[in-house]
Parts: C-alpha cells; structure tokens; sequence
C-alpha cells in the first residue's frame, strides 16, 4: 500500500517505524571479526503493535585496518604477538524474519551470512632461538550463528511510553572449522560460529515525543555463553543503547544513538584471553525513508567515540549499514 499522504501525522508514524530488525549481534576479537552494533530493533520492541510478519534484509561493511593497544593506535608488530595482525574486512548480510504474535507478544530470527578475509603475519618461534615469519590470509563466505529471540511488551501501545523485555538464544549453527587454501584452520575467534549456546537477556524503553514525530528509547542487552565448546568459550557481552528518532518529512526520519559495549575475555585453551575483551562506545546518525506503508529503507554510519582493547586487537574508523524492511 502507498502511504496516504493526506493523512501526513499517520504516514509520520509510519515512516518512524522504518528501521527494524531483531538484536544485532556486536562481536569483537583480536583477529577481527565483527557486527555493527548499531540497534536497530526498536521498531519490533514495541512501536508496532500489529500482529503479523516483517521480513529484513540488512548489509553491513567493516573494514578493521588498524591494529590497536589499549586505547592507542599501534602498527602492524609493533607489539610482539604470535600472530601479527594486518587487516579483516567484514562483509555482513543478516536475515530477520520477526512475527507479532499480538500487541504484547513476538519471537524473530535472525541468521548471518558473512564474507570475512583476513590476513596476519604468523611468527614462528624456532629451536635456536630464532623467528621465522609467515604470511597467512583466509577469505571465506559461510552462515553464522541463528539468534532466536523474544519479546514481552508489558506497557505502552505504539503511541504512549512503552517498555519490555527481550529473552533467547544463540544458538551454534556456524562454523568453528573454516580453513584457507594450504589447510590452515582460523583461529576459534575469526570463525564465523562460536560453537556455543548463549543465552540472551535485555529490557528497553521507548518515549514518543511530539505527538509521536519523534521518541527517545533506550536498551539493555546481556548475551552470556551457557558452556565451552571444544575448548573455546567466547567473553560475556553486555550492551546499553541511546538513540533519538525525529521526522522529517512524511517519508523520511533522521535517527541517532550512542551504542556502549563491554566484552568479555575468551575463556579456554582454544581462546586467546590476552587478545580478547574490549570496552567501546560508538556514534551512530541513520536515515530512514518509506517507500510504502509497509516497505521502508534506512542506512546508518557508525563512528568510534572511544576504544579499549587488551592486548592488541583489530579496529575499523567506521562501519556502514544498509537495510530493507517488508511488513506483511
């Protein structure tokens, strides 16, 4: 259905409504392996009420090209490391299929497909005490971990303060086995599967402002794994979300939000706890436009406000975000 533009308040609402999707996962780890953590979720948390299915479709680039220690940028083997890492390019497309099951209840999956090359420098450590280096790269295209997650929205309709909970699960459906060309397994952290079952727990709030033009909203999230998997057990996640809706026009909206992570250490022998863990906070401004009633657009840039990492780790200067939403 084409929006009514003669009801320009309603096709206001509507078009607020543009950004969704289920809970972006927002993993970081030495060798550089990576989700936007840009939130966009708040559309299925509780500003649409009506019952039925939404699908989306969101591409996400990351380019991690600087190696960095703590909070500082550092070179390629500047800080001794067995592997010296140079550079990991994410390409991300995540699928979500959410169904509101009624204006409280709802459940979405969401399933990753990533594109991931990544190289560093293996130094090898020989009897007599010399080092000899070695160039290893890994270019691979492979479905991620599902994340099946739910909602309770215990207050608000749409249009007056709402709040909620989210609960589910990651469930270990990737890959943990990916080689290159000369039979060199990645690393457990480059894998595009964990190997574990998480559990995921969050709550958020939604405030509409101006008759509903604009809204603020906020999101807690905790994802934790239940177990090891063959010797590699990913670092606790916790995520707090702030962003800010207006709009602009009958068909466009303008978004921003702070998005803060804290990740855990890599626990177990497969891991690499020196080299994992992190503390970040990220600006994100977006745009949204709807095409239709039920067929919405929106793209966000993400710009790193601040970055610590232990040991050394991989970081981009920015990441992008395109998505589509179909509503049924």
């Amino acid at each position: 259905m084409v929006p009514d533009d003669s009801n320009p308040k309603r096709l206001a609402r509507l078009s607020l409504l543009c950004v969704a999707g289920a809970v972006s996962p927002a993993a970081v780890a030495s060798c550089g392996q990576a989700f936007c953590s840009i939130n966009t979720n708040w559309h299925a948390q509780g500003v649409w009420t009506e019952p039925g299915m939404r699908l989306d479709l969101q591409y996400q680039f990351i380019d991690q090209d600087q190696p960095r220690a703590g909070t500082r940028d550092v070179s390629a083997g500047e800080v001794s490391r067995h592997h010296d890492e140079i550079r990991t390019i994410n390409r991300n497309w995540l699928g979500t299929l959410d169904y509101a099951i009624d204006p409280r209840w709802g459940v979405s999956f969401t399933l990753p497909l990533t594109n991931r090359s990544h190289s560093h420098v293996h130094n090898h450590h020989e009897h007599g005490g010399g080092v000899s280096h070695e160039t290893q790269a890994w270019n691979f295209t492979r479905i991620g971990d599902l994340r099946v997650v739910g909602r309770y929205q215990f207050m608000g309709d749409g249009t007056s303060p709402s709040a909620g909970i989210n609960f589910g699960l990651k469930l270990p459906t990737g890959s943990r086995k990916v080689e290159n060309g000369d039979g060199e397994r990645a690393e457990r952290s480059l894998q595009p599967g964990t190997g574990t079952t998480d559990a995921i727990v969050g709550a958020w709030y939604r405030l509409p402002l101006d008759e509903g033009d604009s809204a603020l909203f906020a999101q807690a999230l905790a994802q934790v794994a239940m177990g090891e998997s063959d010797g590699f057990c990913p670092g606790n996640q916790y995520s707090l979300d702030v962003g800010w809706q207006r709009q602009l026009a009958p068909r466009w909206a303008a978004f921003v939000q702070a998005n803060f992570q804290w990740r855990g250490r890599d626990r177990g022998s497969e891991a690499e706890p020196e080299d994992s863990g992190s503390r970040k906070l990220f600006l994100g401004p977006g745009l949204g436009y709807a095409i239709a009633r039920d067929f919405q657009v929106y793209a966000f840039v993400q710009l790193p406000v601040h970055q610590h990492v232990n040991g050394v780790q991989l970081t981009a200067d920015w990441a992008a975000l395109l998505g589509l939403s179909k509503s049924f």
